[in-house]
C-alpha cells in the first residue's frame, strides 16, 4: 500500500461533482493528512471538507490569485509541506488555473501525484451512447457570439466525438450556433446536473434540441456530447471547398444551388457554403 502524502509533495485530488460518496477513499485520506490545501472556493469545498471531517487548513488558489500563490505555494512545498490541490468539482486543471501550479511543481523537480476521481466529460460521454473510441474535450466556449462562431468552425469536419461545457444562461446561444455552424441534423446529448438529485440526460438532433429549450428554462449546470461527422464523410479544405463550387458553377447552375449540392455532399451548412460561393471572384462568362 502506497504511504501518502510524503512530504512536499503535490497532490491533485479528485473531489466529487455532485454526490458526495463518489469520493474515493484515497482523496479522503489525502485531505486529512496533507498540510495544506489549496482550493478554488474555500467556502465551496469548506463544506465538503466538513461532511468529512477534515480539518486540514485551506489557502485560496483560483484565477484571480495564482500568479501570487503558485510561488507561496511553491515555497511550502519546498519546505516539505504536502499539499493537496482541489477545485470545485471534478479532478483539478480541467477549465481551472490548476494546469499552472502542476506545472509549476514539475519545471521546479516537484513531485505531482493525482488522486483520480469524477471528472464531468468523462461521467457524460459515459452514458450519451455516442462513440467513445476517439473524443475530444473542448471545455467551455467563447462567451462572445463571433468568437464562439469561429472556434466552431474549426471543429466543423472534426470526426471524433465533441465534448463541452456550458452554463444555462448561454445554452441556447450555444444550440443556434451549432446549428448555424454545423447543420442542425446533428446527434447531440445534453447532461444536466450530473450525479445531482435532478440529473438528467436529453438526447435527440441539435434541431430539437433548439425546440426543446425554447419550451423550456435551461437550469443547472451542462455537459453537451456532440457526434463528429462519420469518417467516411469527406473532409475538404476551404481552397478544396472553393473548387468544387466554381466547378459546380461553370456548369451553369447559382451560387445558391452549387452551395445546396455541395451541403448533400459534404454535410457542412448550406449557408457556411453559400457565404463562401459569395467569395469567389469568377470569370464574367461564369
Amino acid at each position: 500500500m502506497q504511504t501518502d502524502p510524503k512530504p512536499g509533495t503535490l497532490y491533485v485530488v479528485g473531489t466529487p461533482i455532485g454526490n458526495l460518496e463518489d469520493i474515493t477513499f484515497r482523496a479522503v485520506r489525502i485531505l486529512q493528512t496533507v498540510d495544506i490545501i489549496a482550493a478554488e472556493d474555500t467556502r465551496h469545498t469548506g463544506k465538503l471538507l466538513q461532511h468529512f471531517q477534515v480539518k486540514t487548513p485551506q489557502v485560496s488558489y483560483h484565477e484571480h490569485n495564482r500568479t501570487s500563490r503558485i510561488p507561496e505555494l511553491l515555497e511550502h512545498l519546498v519546505n516539505n509541506k504536502a499539499i493537496a490541490l482541489v477545485s470545485d468539482a471534478g479532478m483539478p486543471g480541467i477549465s481551472d488555473p490548476g494546469y499552472e501550479l502542476v506545472k509549476a511543481c514539475i519545471e521546479a523537480g516537484i513531485p505531482v501525484v493525482p488522486i483520480p476521481g469524477a471528472s464531468a466529460a468523462i461521467t457524460a460521454l459515459s452514458a450519451a451512447g455516442l462513440p467513445t473510441d476517439r473524443f475530444v474535450f473542448e471545455g467551455f466556449l467563447p462567451a462572445k457570439t463571433q468568437q464562439r462562431q469561429e472556434h466552431l468552425e474549426s471543429l466543423q469536419t472534426e470526426s471524433r466525438t465533441l465534448i463541452f461545457y456550458e452554463s444555462p444562461h448561454r445554452l441556447r446561444d450555444t444550440l443556434r450556433d451549432l446549428a448555424e455552424v454545423w447543420g442542425s441534423d446533428r446527434q447531440i446529448v445534453l447532461g444536466r446536473e450530473l450525479t445531482k438529485l435532478y440529473e438528467e440526460f436529453w438526447r435527440g438532433t441539435i434541431a430539437d434540441a433548439i425546440a426543446h429549450y425554447n419550451q423550456r428554462e435551461p437550469q443547472g449546470e451542462y455537459t453537451l456530447v456532440v457526434a463528429g461527422i462519420p469518417a467516411s464523410q469527406p473532409q475538404l479544405t476551404q481552397e478544396e471547398l472553393k473548387a468544387e463550387l466554381r466547378q459546380l458553377i461553370s456548369q451553369g447552375i447559382s451560387r445558391s444551388q452549387a452551395s445546396r449540392q455541395l451541403a448533400k455532399f459534404t454535410s457542412l451548412p448550406r449557408r457556411q457554403l453559400y457565404q463562401l460561393a459569395l467569395s469567389l471572384v469568377l470569370n464574367p462568362e461564369s
